[in-house]
């Protein structure tokens, strides 16, 4: 009974919050200068009457619904979005449904295999270091994490694009698929892979860095802890007491983290996606926003809101699996 009222109370929170945060993007959006008809309608403004120019615009306006007072324009807005409608992109003069679908699978794919890549290397490592403190490796982890979590995303992949593009072209340096190729089967499947490495490899660097910290931390508070000692003393096997005991009651502190930084990696990919040219929703987002195409922009953006909001219900959650004394309701 506890844990469902708590997860009605934080379902009432996120809707709350979600249309409190709607309400703001939508009313900054809109002061932005620029007209999304004009925008629409390009050259058409130098090519035709200016008489037959303004009917056409006007006509448009009615049709996207930008000649309303803003509050209308937002009960309309949200109403549509709730039901599914996300409105009308004028850069591709498409719903905004039917452009979003493939976008959102590429950048799925690429924080999936980033997130894949990252705890892979990091939880082992963090754990190593945190056994071995202060060793030669230890250190050198710690030098290497530090340059990794501290250097910016689009430094490093440009870095990468020289050392492993241009260099040693191992990789493309752009696209999802290679020109031509078939977008089905195996041989698409492995294609597209190998355009993903290098900007999952760039991505994974922060990741890398910043949860190998974290990690080696929880896992030195816990290792000083007197019922390790204990352990120890009873004859436990090293790996028992490190993985089972030790491991199981560092995971708070790397829940908190690891969830705030996959929520944060959907939003760094939108810097990542423009340097590769990767047809994610972050290059649509730095698209929308150049060409003032405002459904596609608050799509994205609300997709991020939605994304945090959830976020912390499901951190709540691991809390919950990793220790269980920790109770929902507190």
């Amino acid at each position: 009974m506890g844990k469902g009222r708590y997860l009605l109370k934080r379902l009432l929170y996120i809707v709350f919050v979600f249309f409190i945060i709607s309400i703001l993007m939508f009313f900054i959006y809109k002061s932005m200068p620029g007209d999304p008809v004009d925008a629409m309608l390009g050259s058409l403004k130098t090519t035709m009457r200016p008489d037959a120019y303004q009917d056409l615009y006007n006509r448009t306006a009615e049709r996207l619904g930008v000649n309303e007072p803003l509050p209308v324009q937002y009960i309309k807005w949200i109403a549509s979005m709730l039901t599914g409608n996300f409105g009308y992109s004028t850069q591709y003069q498409r719903q905004v449904i039917d452009v979003i679908g493939a976008p959102m699978l590429n950048t799925i794919l690429l924080n999936v295999f980033t997130m894949v890549v990252v705890f892979v290397i990091s939880i082992p490592l963090g754990i190593v270091t945190a056994v071995r403190k202060n060793g030669v490796f230890d250190k050198t982890v710690q030098v290497v994490t530090i340059i990794g979590y501290s250097l910016p995303s689009f430094i490093i992949a440009l870095l990468a694009i020289f050392a492993f593009a241009v260099k040693i072209p191992l990789f493309p340096i752009s696209g999802v698929r290679s020109a031509g190729a078939d977008a089905g089967g195996l041989q698409g499947m492995l294609d597209m892979v190998w355009h993903m490495t290098l900007p999952v490899l760039v991505m994974s660097v922060s990741g890398i860095g910043g949860i190998t910290r974290y990690v080696r931390a929880s896992m030195i508070d816990v290792l000083r802890m007197d019922y390790i000692k204990t352990a120890r003393a009873k004859g436990l096997r090293e790996k028992t007491v490190i993985y089972v005991h030790a491991f199981r009651n560092a995971l708070i502190p790397i829940v908190t983290i690891t969830t705030w930084w996959i929520i944060g990696l959907f939003g760094g990919s939108v810097v990542i996606e423009s340097v590769f040219l990767w047809n994610g929703l972050g290059k649509m987002l730095i698209d929308g926003l150049m060409n003032r195409d405002f459904s596609i922009v608050l799509t994205m953006q609300m997709f991020y809101v939605l994304l945090s909001l959830a976020g912390n219900v499901l951190m709540d959650i691991a809390y919950t699996i990793v220790d269980p004394r920790v109770r929902l309701e507190n």
